[in-house]
């Protein structure tokens, strides 16, 4: 299946053989301290920066109806976020993974996004658009 936004994913999540739990991170972008002149103006161009998770949750796909209901659970926390990450977590033998289950990957997740390996989630933007690196 070709994922090309949020409900993209959940349909493919839910459509999985064995249940899934969704792990989401929410980055903002940030421009580093020791960021030259140039990189300064690319990032008020709205390119560049760093990214910095600044919120996580597991979710199974069932809690979720949609994106514009993520995004409004989200704007609820206050918490300012321009990218959300997403990655799913198998279960086995028909049992969906816990959220204790979850814990972890979703640590290993934010480590991840922190020392900017992110090829391996997916990467939606406020819309709930797939967002390609280059």
């Amino acid at each position: 299946m070709n994922i090309t936004q949020f409900a993209d994913l959940l349909v493919a999540a839910r459509a999985q053989e064995e249940p899934q739990r969704l792990l989401l991170v929410f980055a903002a972008a940030e421009l580093p301290k020791d960021a030259t002149p140039e990189e300064a103006q690319r990032f008020a161009n709205g390119e560049g920066g760093a990214l910095k998770p600044v919120l996580c949750v597991d979710k199974l796909p069932q809690e979720l109806a949609d994106f514009p209901a993520l995004l409004a659970e989200a704007e609820r926390t206050g918490i300012a976020w321009d990218l959300l990450f997403a990655a799913g977590l198998s279960g086995r033998g028909g049992q969906v993974p816990s959220s204790d289950e979850a814990e972890q990957p979703l640590k290993m997740m934010v480590g991840a996004i922190e020392s900017g390996s992110i090829g391996q989630f997916l990467a939606f933007d406020r819309e709930g658009e797939v967002v390609a690196f280059y």
